[in-house]
């Protein structure tokens, strides 16, 4: 097949041992590279890696997928002896390979160390958050579902966002007033992909880090797509993988402007009666959205009514920033309110309550 169509590359659409891509480039000619699925998507991350989080998370699963196969890539060498001199640091004698496969463990150990400490900045930005009470919200979604679009479309924000896989790789995180004046957060995150590689979940653990303390998974879903039921299925086993099954959802099927009839909407919505159809596009359904967020966030509430004395103006401040206000009236004993509270705070105002 290669010599016949002319091939100069040859994907598989699985993950090869190292000792079976070793094989099939003996099989083939020697001008003809095999890769994998791994090495194809990795090749599309370091494209599309932007931030210095990004390149480092790209970089380590580069040389984790590339330490198991230096035998094959060195094996012209492997009979090299490097420094056999006596007194040498290389002592009897040391082989390219042994040299290599020192230097990619050297390379992941440096790549991990600097991980760790971007993940303690980001790890204190999470904690902030979270403290804050913010009620979370986090996309997740097969690659190219359209997630930057829609919190682009939600936010106002400028996220980059282009119709081709895996064009986000960092996560972003926007803020979202509701129409009850509350503010919650939303976070972008990486696009799934079916049989995604051990490597590209273990290096992005930060980022996937961002789902797991969502308060709401908004799962984002191409409802154009003819492989829909296939690429939620997938975005489900991921959501299990990384252990964030557990979590709120609310399904979002997105480019409704690209469906072809109004009978593949009216399927849609008898199918999934639960989710929501939008178009991050055009705008359409995005108000239906933010009120079903709204409900969602305000069910974890409770309601509450208070007489907080003129001295604590700091909890009244608190109530407007934090809480969905119903009436306030300033009385002789106190400013009144009637509020519904996140569980986060509701404590606060306890002993005032009326």
């Amino acid at each position: 097949m290669c010599r016949a169509y002319a091939a100069d590359l040859v994907v598989f659409d699985d993950e090869l041992t190292p000792s079976q891509q070793a094989n099939l480039e003996k099989i083939v000619d020697r001008d003809v590279k095999v890769i994998d699925r791994t090495a194809l998507i990795l090749d599309i991350f370091a494209l599309h890696a932007t931030t210095k989080e990004g390149r480092l998370q790209v970089r380590l699963a580069q040389n984790e997928y590339l330490y198991p196969r230096l035998r094959g890539m060195w094996a012209h060498l492997a009979s090299n002896r490097m420094g056999g001199g006596v007194g040498s640091r290389f002592g009897e004698g040391e082989s390219q390979l042994e040299v290599d496969r020192r230097m990619v463990r050297k390379r992941i150990s440096s790549i991990k160390r600097e991980l760790a400490r971007l993940d303690e900045i980001r790890s204190v930005q999470r904690e902030g958050r979270y403290k804050s009470g913010t009620f979370k919200i986090a996309l997740a979604g097969y690659t190219n579902a359209g997630k930057s679009s829609l919190i682009n479309r939600l936010t106002n924000a400028d996220v980059l966002s282009y119709d081709k896989l895996f064009a986000t790789l960092d996560p972003t995180t926007r803020k979202l007033r509701l129409p009850e004046g509350r503010e919650v957060t939303v976070t972008d995150t990486i696009g799934f992909i079916r049989k995604l590689p051990t490597t590209l979940v273990e290096s992005f653990k930060s980022t996937l880090d961002e789902i797991n303390g969502a308060d709401l998974i908004l799962h984002v879903v191409d409802g154009s797509s003819e492989e829909l039921a296939y690429q939620m299925e997938t975005v489900e086993e991921v959501l299990h993988q990384i252990g964030a099954e557990r979590i709120e959802r609310l399904t979002v099927f997105n480019k409704k402007d690209l469906l072809e009839s109004s009978d593949a909407v009216r399927r849609l919505s008898e199918t999934h009666p639960d989710a929501v159809l939008v178009s991050a596009e055009t705008g359409e359904g995005i108000e239906e959205l933010i009120e079903r967020i709204a409900k969602v966030a305000a069910s974890r509430d409770d309601l509450l009514t208070v007489v907080i004395p003129y001295m604590r103006g700091d909890l009244v401040a608190i109530a407007h920033k934090r809480c969905h206000i119903i009436s306030e009236a300033h009385e002789e004993d106190g400013t009144h309110i009637m509020l519904y509270a996140p569980p986060d705070c509701a404590h606060m105002f306890a002993e005032f309550a009326s």
